[in-house]
C-alpha cells in the first residue's frame, strides 16, 4: 500500500501547472528514489520521463553551488530544515541556468522525515530589479561580455544595441544592423514566426525560445529573448553544424536502416551520467533486442547492459570516448526479453566539415554462433569429452605454474596412471565398452584426490595426477604421493560394473617428485612417464618412483643424436612428397616429408629423429634444405602447364621458426626460384603458440604479407589456443590423423573433427584433412563439409621420380588420383 504523505503534493503539482518555469522534485529516502516531473526534465534540457539517479542529479549542479545544496538537502532530511536558495545548475546541453531552488521535508502520515520535497524555478540572480535589461543580461551569464551574440530591440522590433558577434551572425557584408527590424534578417517562414512571438512576449511580458531559424546569411539561429521596460533583449547563438548534424543523420539512417548489421546512432554528449543518447536505430537492432525504436529514442544505451556484460569492455569503450577516438570491443548485451547476445561492436565518432563532434556511431554484428563454437572448441581444448577431465593442455598449465615457468615455484608429485591390458579389452569387447571403463576410471580418480588436486587424461589409457604444496593445502610431496598412489591401487583394483560384464583391472603408476631442484615441465614429463614404464617392467599393478638411473635413455637418445648429424653430413636423408587431393580427386598440390634410412637403424621415423634435430639445432639447417629443395621443385613444375597449379607444403618447426632469420631465408627462397609465393605453403605446429604469441604473429603476418600460404598442423592435439585462432592470419587447418584414424567409431574423434570442420566454415579457413585411409573416412569428413584429403587412400609418400611416375599415370587416365585398393594396409 502505499504510504500516506501528509505534505499536499497536489497543491505543488497545482503550484507547477500555473507558473512558468517550474519543476516539482520529490526525494523518497525510504526506496532512495527520485522523481523529476516532466517540467523539471524539459528545464535539464532532458525530454519527459527523464529521472536521473539522486547522485547524479547532484552533478547537474554547478561546482560552486554543488556542496551548498548537498548540505541543504541533508540538514532537510535529517533536522527537517525547509530552504530556499539561488544556485546555477548546468543542461545536458552544457548551458548554465540560475534558478530558484526551494525544499521541505516529506513525511509520512506520522508525521515521520521519510525524505524531501520541493521545486526548481528558472530565474536570474537576486539582487537586479525585476523585468530590466541588466537583469536579464546576467541572468544569461553577463551576456554582452560572455563571448554570445546579443541584441535589444525596442517595442516596434527595431534593433537599438548590437554587439560585434550579433553584427557578424546577422549581416553581410559589415553593413550596420541598427534601426533595422529584427525579422528583416530571417527567410519569410521564420520572419513571419518571429514577429508573431515577439508581439506575443511584448503583450504577456514573458520570455521566449526559438529554435533554428534560417537567416538570409546562411545561418541556422537559435533565440531566446526576455522581455524588459524598452522592449526585448534577444541572445543569439549559431547552431548550423546542429543542423546540418541532423541533415546528415537523416541522409545517414536511410542508408543504413535496412543493414543486417545492428546500428545504433547517439547524440555526442559525455559518457558520464546520464551519457550519449540515441537518436537512431536500424531494424537490424529492433529485430534483435525486441526492443521498437520509440522505446529507445532518447535513452543512454546502458539498458543494453546486464549482470555479464564485461566491465573491462565497457572501460574502453568509455575511455575511447572520452578521447573522441574509434573503439572495437566483443561485449556481450542483453535482448528485452533478459537473453544474452555477443557483438562485435565497433564505435566510430562522427565530425562534421569543422571537426566538431556530432554523433557516435555504433556497428554491431551479433557473433553469438561463433562465440558459442569457440566456447565449445575451448572446452575441448582443456577438456577431455570423453571423461571431462581436464587435458593435457589445462596439465601443461597447471604445471608451468607449478615449476616457476611463471615466476612462482612449488614442490609436489606428478604421477602417470596407465591401466594395464587395456587393449586387451579394447580388442575383445569393443570400444563402447573400453570408453564406459575409461569414464568410470575418471570417477575413481577424482575419488582418490583432495579438493585442489588435479587429475587429467592425457589420451587412451593414460592419466595424470598432480598434487602440489600449497598455503592453502600444505602437504609432504612424498608422504602425500605414496598415499595417493595406494589409495589409486585399491581404487583402481576393485571391479568395474560393465553391459553384461563384470570387468577386473588394474594400473601402473609412475611417480616424480618436483621443488627440490630446478626441472623443467618436459623434463618431469619424461621422468613420471619413465616410472611408469618401471611399474609396467616390474609386474604392473605397481607404483615406481623416478630413480636418476632411468636416464639410461637419455644415452640412447644422444646415440640417435650423433648418427643424425653423421647423417645429415652424409647426406643421407631423402624428401618423399604425398599428394593433397581435392573432392574431385584432382591434385592440389604435395606435402614435403623428411626421411632418414639408416644402414644399421633402418628407417628411422620422423617422430623419433624430428625431436632430436629440434634439440640438438640440426632443425635449422636441415629445415632451410627442405624449402630450397621445395622451391625448386615448384619452379621445375611451373614450366610445365599439368604441373604449374600445383602447390607444396613444407612443415616448420618450432625452433625452425622462432629462428631470427627464418622470414628472410623463406623470401630469399621464394625469389631465388622465382615462383609465386602463393604456391608455398608452410605448415606451423600449434606448439608455437605455447608462448610469445605476439611475435609468432607478427612473424606470420610477415609471410602473409609476402603471398606465403599459412596452415595449423595437426589441430587440436597440442597447444591448442583456440581462444586466439580468430587473431591467427592463416589460411588453413590440418586435421590430425589421430581423430580420422578412429573418426568412424570412436564418437569423440568424430565431434572434434566435426567441430574443427565447422569452426573452419565460420571463420573463413580452409580444411584439410591427414591420414584418410578408406573411402569410408573420406565419406563422412565430405558429409561433415571438408573436401580436401591426404593420406594412403590417394597415395603413399614417394620419392620425386615416382611422384612424377604417378602424375603421368594419372594424366594419362581421368586426370584423377583414384584410391589404392590396398591403401589400407600399405
Amino acid at each position: 500500500m502505499e504510504p500516506v504523505i501528509a505534505n499536499n503534493a497536489g497543491q505543488l503539482l497545482e503550484l507547477v501547472e500555473r507558473s512558468a518555469f517550474v519543476g516539482f522534485w520529490r526525494l523518497d529516502a525510504r526506496t532512495s528514489t527520485l522523481y523529476w516531473s516532466a517540467q523539471l526534465a524539459r528545464l535539464h534540457g532532458a525530454p519527459p520521463g527523464y529521472t536521473p539517479t539522486f547522485q547524479d542529479a547532484l552533478q547537474h549542479f554547478a561546482d560552486e553551488h554543488r556542496a551548498e545544496i548537498t548540505a541543504r538537502l541533508r540538514a532537510c532530511q535529517e533536522q527537517g530544515e525547509p530552504f530556499d536558495v539561488e544556485v546555477q545548475l548546468h543542461t545536458l546541453q552544457g548551458r548554465r541556468l540560475w534558478v530558484r531552488c526551494v525544499g521541505q521535508p516529506l513525511r509520512d502520515d506520522a508525521g515521520q522525515i521519510v525524505g524531501a520535497e520541493g521545486l526548481v524555478q528558472e530565474i536570474a540572480p537576486a539582487g537586479y530589479p525585476e523585468g530590466t535589461l541588466l537583469r536579464h543580461t546576467v541572468s544569461m551569464g553577463g551576456a554582452l561580455g560572455s563571448g554570445e551574440a546579443f541584441v535589444t530591440v525596442d517595442r516596434q522590433g527595431r534593433i537599438s544595441y548590437a554587439n560585434e558577434q550579433a553584427e557578424q551572425l546577422l549581416a553581410a557584408g559589415g553593413e550596420s544592423v541598427l534601426g533595422r527590424k529584427v525579422w528583416s534578417f530571417f527567410q519569410k517562414r521564420a520572419r513571419l514566426k518571429l514577429e508573431e512571438r515577439f508581439t506575443q512576449a511584448l503583450e504577456k511580458r514573458e520570455p521566449i525560445e526559438l529554435e533554428e531559424l534560417d537567416s538570409q546569411v546562411s545561418h541556422w539561429l537559435e533565440l531566446r529573448g526576455f522581455p524588459f521596460g524598452a522592449g526585448l533583449a534577444l541572445h543569439l547563438r549559431d547552431v548550423s553544424s546542429r543542423r546540418r548534424a541532423q541533415q546528415h543523420l537523416t541522409l545517414l539512417e536511410g542508408s543504413i536502416a535496412r543493414l543486417n548489421d545492428i546500428v545504433i546512432i547517439t547524440e555526442a554528449a559525455p559518457f558520464r551520467a546520464p551519457g550519449p543518447r540515441i537518436v537512431f536505430v536500424n531494424e537490424a537492432f529492433e529485430r534483435r533486442t525486441g526492443y521498437t525504436r520509440d522505446e529507445v529514442i532518447g535513452h543512454s544505451p546502458r539498458f543494453l547492459q546486464g549482470p555479464d556484460t564485461q566491465r573491462p569492455q565497457l572501460d574502453r569503450i568509455r575511455t575511447a570516448l572520452e578521447q573522441w577516438e574509434r573503439v572495437r570491443v566483443d561485449l556481450i548485451n542483453y535482448t528485452r526479453s533478459g537473453e544474452p547476445y555477443w557483438v562485435d561492436l565497433d564505435v566510430s565518432p562522427v565530425w562534421d566539415e569543422t571537426r566538431r563532434l556530432t554523433h557516435w556511431v555504433a556497428v554491431g554484428r551479433d557473433i553469438t554462433e561463433r562465440k558459442r563454437d569457440e566456447e565449445k572448441i575451448q572446452y575441448l581444448a582443456f577438456y577431455d569429452p570423453l571423461t571431462q577431465l581436464p587435458n593435457r593442455q589445462m596439465l601443461l598449465d597447471r604445471l608451468n605454474e607449478a615449476v616457476g615457468e611463471h615466476g612462482t615455484t612449488r614442490d609436489g608429485a606428478l604421477m602417470f596412471i596407465d591401466l594395464d591390458n587395456f587393449k586387451v579389452l579394447n580388442d575383445t569387447l569393443g570400444h563402447q565398452k573400453g570408453d564406459m571403463l575409461l569414464q568410470q576410471v575418471a570417477r575413481r580418480l577424482r575419488n582418490c584426490v583432495a579438493k585442489g588436486d588435479l587429475v587429467a587424461r592425457l589420451g587412451g589409457d593414460e592419466f595424470v595426477v598432480l598434487l602440489e604444496n600449497t598455503p592453502e593445502k600444505p602437504l609432504d610431496p612424498l608422504t602425500a604421493a605414496q598415499v595417493v598412489s595406494q589409495r589409486i591401487l585399491d581404487g583402481l583394483g576393485e571391479p568395474y560394473v560393465l553391459p553384461g560384464y563384470l570387468h577386473h583391472s588394474t594400473c601402473s603408476i609412475g611417480v616424480t617428485l618436483f621443488g627440490k631442484l630446478p626441472s623443467s615441465v618436459n623434463e618431469l614429463l619424461k621422468q613420471a612417464d619413465l616410472a611408469m614404464y618401471q611399474a609396467k617392467a616390474a609386474g604392473r599393478n605397481a607404483v615406481r618412483f623416478f630413480d636418476p638411473e632411468m636416464q639410461a635413455v637419455a644415452t640412447a637418445n644422444a646415440a640417435l643424436a650423433s648418427d643424425l648429424r653423421q647423417a645429415w653430413r652424409d647426406n643421407h636423408l631423402k624428401i618423399e612428397y604425398q599428394p593433397q587431393v581435392g573432392m574431385d580427386g584432382s591434385m592440389s598440390g604435395v606435402e614435403a616429408l623428411l626421411r632418414w634410412e639408416h644402414p644399421i637403424r633402418g628407417m628411422v621415423q620422423p617422430d623419433q629423429f624430428i625431436p632430436t634435430a629440434e634439440e640438438t639445432s640440426l632443425i635449422i639447417p636441415i629445415g632451410h634444405w627442405v624449402l630450397e629443395a621445395a622451391c625448386a621443385q615448384l619452379a621445375v613444375w611451373a614450366n610445365r602447364p599439368d604441373r604449374a597449379h600445383l602447390s607444396i607444403a613444407v612443415n616448420v618447426s618450432v625452433r625452425q621458426f622462432r629462428h631470427p632469420d627464418f622470414i628472410d631465408e623463406v623470401m630469399k627462397c621464394v625469389k631465388r626460384s622465382g615462383v609465386p609465393a602463393g604456391k608455398l605453403k608452410l605448415e606451423l605446429t600449434e606448439s608455437l603458440l605455447a608462448d610469445n604469441l605476439d611475435a609468432a604473429i607478427a612473424k606470420m603476418r610477415n609471410l602473409k604479407d609476402m603471398g606465403v600460404r599459412l596452415s595449423v598442423d595437426d589441430f587440436g592435439i597440442g597447444y591448442s589456443s583456440l581462444s586466439y585462432l580468430k587473431r591467427l592470419p592463416i589460411d588453413e587447418l590440418k586435421i590430425d590423423r589421430g581423430f580420422v584414424k578412429d573418426i568412424l567409431t570412436d564418437g569423440n574423434d568424430a565431434a572434434i573433427a566435426s567441430t574443427i570442420i565447422g569452426l573452419c566454415r565460420s571463420l573463413g579457413l580452409d580444411v584439410i584433412a591427414e591420414g584418410v585411409e578408406t573411402e569410408e573416412q573420406r565419406a563422412f569428413l565430405a558429409r561433415q563439409g571438408c573436401h580436401r584429403y591426404q593420406g594412403y587412400l590417394f597415395c603413399r609418400p614417394l620419392p620425386l621420380t615416382q611422384l612424377e611416375a604417378f602424375m603421368d599415370q594419372a594424366a594419362g587416365g581421368s586426370g584423377r588420383v583414384t584410391p589404392e585398393p590396398s591403401s589400407a594396409v600399405s
